[in-house]
């Protein structure tokens, strides 16, 4: 069975002497490396990049994001229809993205510097060797500026906060 892309929770903590933010439940035993992404403004667009075979790990250390996330069925000419997944992560919610291999991500800052903190299990070699870039608008129109997306094919969230993938199912 593959894995699927998942949320590990974590907390904050504030007192006198500061806060902290912790992902208690992220093992750490897998990971070979980090690094970090800062987005200068929010026209940024890092995306579509994927791995066969490499696991990754997102963190926000300082703003927010938006994630997108699908499941590659063919790395040579993939579907144009592939589901959309979107996680938001923020520096207020401390917790961790688990984006198994075999997935392609993009992603967008929310607000100006925000930061991801990315971990791998790969060194980085072997994830230049199994590095795949694909149009940022494969899957997902960006929009031109800020947070503007065209509405006829961007997810809509409903009353209950459901998204919904114009191009089909659930997000």
């Amino acid at each position: 069975m593959t894995d699927i892309p998942k949320l590990i929770e974590g907390g904050l903590y504030a007192d006198e002497r500061g806060s902290l933010a912790f992902v208690n439940d992220f093992d750490l035993q897998d990971t070979r490396r980090f690094y970090t992404i800062t987005h200068p403004d929010i026209n940024v667009i890092r995306a579509w990049q994927g791995h066969k075979n490499e696991t990754k790990w997102f963190f926000c250390s300082k703003g927010s994001f938006e994630v997108l996330l699908v499941e590659i069925d063919d790395w040579e000419n993939p579907s144009p229809n592939l589901k959309v997944v979107s996680y938001h992560l923020s520096e207020n919610n401390s917790r961790i993205l688990f984006v198994p291999s075999g997935y392609a991500n993009g992603f967008k800052a929310n607000e100006p510097s925000s930061t991801l903190l990315v971990f791998s299990d790969k060194g980085l070699e072997e994830s230049k060797n199994d590095d795949f870039r694909f149009d940022k608008n494969l899957w997902y129109n960006w929009g031109k500026t800020g947070n503007v997306h065209d509405d006829k094919t961007q997810p809509k969230k409903t009353a209950n906060g459901v998204m919904i993938n114009p191009r089909g199912g659930l997000i």
